[in-house]
């Protein structure tokens, strides 16, 4: 996520939408066309000529399970640097602009020298804190901070801002983003058209010519960013540690943003190394789906994307497996939140064929119509809200969550005692017929809506891509309507074991209120407003506020029904705090 507020807002869409979790297609094959070019890179098109627009995007291979201690929240900078031009979009005089940024990168080296040293004494314990901070600053690191920021100001004055989007935009495109995840970073836009060349164009320069321009000040812009994201949120900081505390040894264990030493630390150099080895074509998928020729479109990624060499060698495998957790694993936080109780277990990823009962078990929990409500709000009345379970198959590993709001009055132990009895029901009572059909009809019908629309389409070839293998799309309704009642208790014994437990509770820190508006949106949709709320309060410029609530209302028609709430909710509110910032605005003029 970059520090463009339309950007921010389509983000944090993204990540309702991906958190509605993998859709299972309509029962009708989508007609996907695959070409191989002769560099190893995938092209994936979809024919839709109902409106002439086509959705295009691509996705490496790479997130963070891919990096490496030193250098985690690489994946996700380099979400930033790709929206920062080519040698020919985003500047006035390159060759200028490199010998500034070869000095830059000479005056780092020099401060990280510094910083060693600084590393160094706070092991030693002769300085506390962060040694980035401004008290533990040394007066060699004055004067070379003081150095690079007379060369960033040189080096800005060569700087055409946002280039790369304003060629887009003038050219009738719309909805430029990306995210970045623990397997992928993802990048797409839809386009008129006509503009299928300018596409290829366009994307194939940022693979082929990238400048990582303003790197040093966009790895700062990602250090505040996580600041707003984790460590500012009132739940998000404890989300993390509970992640880190779940994943042992696969390296889902680091936040995708990355740890704060190394957000702060990583240099161009190890960038330039990142980029070659997983950036290459081989190791990239590209799709497109809309009002196209096939046969145009493959000739334009010979031409474009066919000009890129495959990478000197193929990215590393991942090897590392999760080991057996051998013991329940407990996390408790006071936190200004309703009291929860979350319940995660290891499951399998994404290829694993035990993935479709995992899924289907999900669904006939959720929802008001789950067993999770049924049980906890409206018979036993000792949960509030909406109790949820959640299935993540990821491309290396997966989970399997559940959870609940605390009613008034009730404790966590009350709470956490329910939701597994509902597990051992599943664990012992085979699933009615009726039941089971019901909720895999369901799957399907919802997945269907939701493919009508060629964005979402789009994501998923590309998403399904990444994380194991877009045939996906096609194959998994029957594999989700073979799922039996015996499978589903088959994967809870095998999975939901007392042993492989990992339960939080968090408690409501004392002084703090829910906010009343929140209190009446239900699970991953709460935490998701829950977090855009917190951002929208450390926003002080009304022009990025003004693109924030532009793109919410651009985002509204495609969200899911059940996070159209939350989303109208931060939009009310943006609209709010927009009116404050101006008020103020107005007052000090």
């Amino acid at each position: 996520m970059r520090n463009r507020g339309s950007r921010i807002v389509g983000l944090v869409l993204l990540g309702l939408v991906v958190a509605v979790g993998p859709a299972v297609a309509q029962q009708a094959k989508v007609p996907v066309q695959e070409v191989t070019l002769d560099n190893g890179m995938k092209l994936l098109m979809v024919e839709r000529h109902e409106s002439p627009s086509i959705s295009g995007g691509w996705v490496a291979h790479v997130g963070s399970a891919n990096e490496r201690p030193g250098i985690t929240g690489i994946a996700h900078l380099f979400e930033h640097m790709m929206f920062k031009g080519t040698t020919t979009i985003g500047t006035k005089d390159h060759a200028k602009e490199k010998e500034i940024m070869d000095r830059l990168d000479a005056v780092r080296l020099q401060m990280e020298e510094e910083y060693t040293k600084l590393r160094e004494a706070k092991r030693r314990g002769e300085i506390t804190g962060n040694i980035y901070s401004p008290e533990n600053q040394t007066p060699r690191l004055e004067e070379l901070r003081a150095e690079m920021k007379k060369l960033q100001d040189e080096q800005h004055k060569l700087i055409v801002k946002d280039e790369f989007d304003k060629v887009y935009t003038a050219n009738g495109a719309s909805g430029l983003n990306a995210f970045t995840n623990e397997d992928m970073t993802t990048y797409f836009i839809t386009v008129p058209a006509n503009k299928l060349e300018l596409w290829f164009w366009m994307e194939s320069e940022r693979l082929l010519h990238p400048v990582f321009r303003e790197f040093y000040s966009e790895r700062d812009v990602v250090r505040e960013e996580r600041r707003m994201r984790v460590e500012s949120d009132p739940v998000a900081k404890f989300e993390e540690q509970f992640g880190s505390m779940f994943w042992t040894s696969v390296p889902y264990h680091h936040p995708v943003i990355g740890w704060p030493s190394d957000v702060e630390s990583i240099s161009r150099r190890q960038a330039n190394e990142f980029f070659a080895t997983f950036y290459a074509p081989n190791n990239i998928t590209a799709a497109l789906v809309g009002d196209f020729d096939p046969k145009e479109a493959v000739a334009l990624a010979k031409k474009y994307f066919g000009r890129i060499p495959r990478g000197a060698q193929d990215p590393p495998e991942m090897i590392t497996e999760e080991i057996e957790q051998l013991q329940e694993k407990r996390m408790s936080a006071e936190a200004d939140t309703n009291p929860m109780v979350e319940i995660r277990w290891h499951t399998v990823p994404f290829v694993h064929k035990d993935k479709y009962a995992l899924q289907v078990l999900a669904s006939l929990l959720n929802g008001r119509t789950g067993r999770l409500y049924k049980s906890l709000v409206e018979k036993q009345h000792i949960a509030t809200g909406e109790p949820y379970a959640w299935s993540s198959a990821m491309k290396y590993a997966g989970s399997f969550e559940i959870g609940a709001e605390l009613a008034d009055g009730h404790s966590h132990q009350e709470v956490e005692e329910a939701l597994l009895a509902e597990i051992d029901r599943l664990m012992n009572e085979p699933v009615g017929d009726h039941e089971l059909q019901k909720v895999k009809n369901q799957a399907v019908a919802n997945s269907y809506r939701r493919l009508q629309s060629r964005f979402f389409l789009l994501l998923q070839l590309l998403i399904y891509d990444a994380q194991g293998d877009w045939h996906e799309l096609n194959e998994m309704p029957a594999r989700i309507q073979a799922v039996t009642a015996g499978d589903i208790q088959r994967v809870v014994k095998t999975y939901f074991t007392p042993e492989d437990r990992n339960i939080m509770w968090y408690s409501r820190k004392a002084g703090t209120e829910e906010d009343p508006e929140l209190a009446g949106l239900k699970g991953r949709a709460k935490a998701a407003a829950r977090q855009m709320l917190a951002r929208l309060e450390q926003v002080q410029d009304p022009d990025q506020l003004t693109k924030m609530i532009a793109g919410l209302e651009g985002s509204m028609g495609q969200a899911p029904p059940e996070f159209k709430p939350a989303l109208e909710l931060v939009l009310k509110r943006a609209r709010q705090r927009l009116e404050e910032l101006q008020s103020t605005t107005a007052e000090v003029k």
